[in-house]
């Protein structure tokens, strides 16, 4: 479909009589992760009113009605029995013009790596940014705001530059990486600079959406980006490769791996997968709030903001978002939460690059340290099939992957033979 058509696109109006429990009914309604407390789609739209900011909620669907026949692969993004489409919108992959998911599924010799840094904006926040746009034109929305240390906001940026009626505001952190600002601004975003912290600019963009009536994307708050997020379950368990007996996530709010949760989750109940690998959640050593709470087992209600000022900006979280969500995501696999140094992070840069062709940022990387760091620990074995998840593109952030590689050999040589014959002795290059 022309998206230069889409202001023809029926029911994007505010002003549509229908319900959404009747333009979306193969959704049951909205349950609070913490308290379990049910909502219709029509009464809530973020969190539990009674749980407030903690109580993130599940899209939940109506299993028992479903037509259980295996679905083609290819039409994941037309799959209304699996994601919140509403019945009388196009399907998602004609809404939204750029191609999202369907990314480069590689296996190495000692593990399986899904390169999501293969997406439009280079990051897996295109899955939700392209769930919560397509949810914004259904109910009308003109402005789509979120808080974001950067993939979410260049996601969100990018899939909106390709919309003709939808306006992305950002609040990023100033402290943000130059090249992701940069994205904001090529793709003609509202950005807005926030001389603080990630967290101090979740809550501005909180309020902002509040005073100003803007939809907001927020990683955690919004129910809609674990339902963009999921999809990378569907490719998974529908690749050429077995499905995975652990995977490893970067973990910041929690939001990317309580999707995978999710995506399993909802493909068992539809009985497509008999299975949900463990998860393994991965954080710096300088912003562990999740591994905290998982060794304390604390309920996600009594966590409280911890330090966070990692190289991995990606996963730079104080006060994690989707905190219930990513402790749910890993109790109920039997998988764990472990630390990485930020040394060990930036090793992982060029280590994942040259295991598996695949070039991440710090935060994606991090996964690949999260593997070492828990082989060490006993909680893998060389038997499991190990999948890491690449969240985003190293070409997210040149100047990390630039500290990764200073001590690397390398040789400035004159333009002749003599000094090349010099630089390969000194490089120890094998000759043919």
């Amino acid at each position: 479909m022309d998206n230069t058509n889409l202001e023809n696109i029926p029911n994007l109006s505010q002003n549509n009589p229908k319900k959404l429990s009747e333009r979306i009914p193969q959704v049951l309604g909205l349950t609070c992760v913490v308290c379990g407390a049910h909502y219709s789609l029509d009464d809530v739209s973020y969190v539990c009113p009674a749980c407030g900011q903690v109580g993130t909620l599940d899209v939940v669907y109506d299993v028992e009605s479903m037509d259980r026949s295996l679905p083609e692969p290819s039409s994941l993004w037309q799959e209304s029995r699996f994601l919140p489409l509403a019945t009388d919108m196009p399907p998602l992959s004609e809404t939204i013009p750029l191609k999202i998911g369907g990314t480069p599924h590689y296996q190495t010799a000692t593990y399986m790596i899904k390169d999501d840094g293969k997406n439009p904006t280079a990051s897996f926040k295109d899955r939700a940014s392209a769930m919560v746009v397509h949810h914004a034109l259904t109910i009308g929305a003109p402005v789509v705001a979120t808080a974001s240390t950067g993939n979410a906001a260049a996601a969100l940026a990018g899939i909106c530059a390709a919309m003709p009626n939808v306006q992305a505001v950002i609040f990023v952190p100033a402290s943000a990486p130059s090249a992701k600002i940069a994205q904001l601004q090529v793709y003609g975003a509202k950005v807005i600079l926030v001389d603080d912290t990630y967290d101090v600019a979740f809550d501005l963009c909180w309020q902002a959406c509040e005073e100003f009536g803007w939809y907001n994307r927020s990683t955690g708050i919004n129910p809609f980006t674990s339902e963009g997020k999921k999809t990378i379950a569907w490719e998974l368990a529908f690749s050429e490769f077995p499905i995975p007996d652990v995977i490893f996530v970067s973990v910041g709010d929690g939001s990317i791996i309580s999707g995978v949760y999710k995506g399993f989750k909802d493909l068992k109940a539809l009985g497509w997968v008999d299975r949900i690998p463990r998860l393994i959640g991965v954080q710096s050593t300088n912003s562990q709030a999740l591994v905290q709470a998982w060794q304390q087992n604390l309920d996600p209600r009594e966590m409280t903001p911890q330090p966070a000022d990692t190289i991995a900006d990606s996963i730079s979280a104080s006060l994690p978002r989707d905190r219930a969500k990513a402790l749910r995501a890993v109790r109920e696999t039997g998988g764990a939460f472990v630390a990485v140094e930020d040394d060990e992070i930036l090793a992982a840069i060029p280590a994942m690059a040259q295991t598996s062709g695949v070039f991440g940022e710090p935060a994606g990387a991090a996964a690949y340290a999260g593997w070492c760091e828990a082989a060490k620990l006993g909680l893998v074995s060389d038997d499991d099939q190990v999948l890491i998840l690449n969240t985003g593109s190293g070409l997210k952030d040149i100047q990390g992957a630039s500290k990764a590689v200073i001590n690397t050999p390398i040789q400035t040589v004159s333009p002749d033979m003599n000094a090349v014959r010099q630089a390969i002795a000194v490089l120890d290059i094998e000759k043919g």
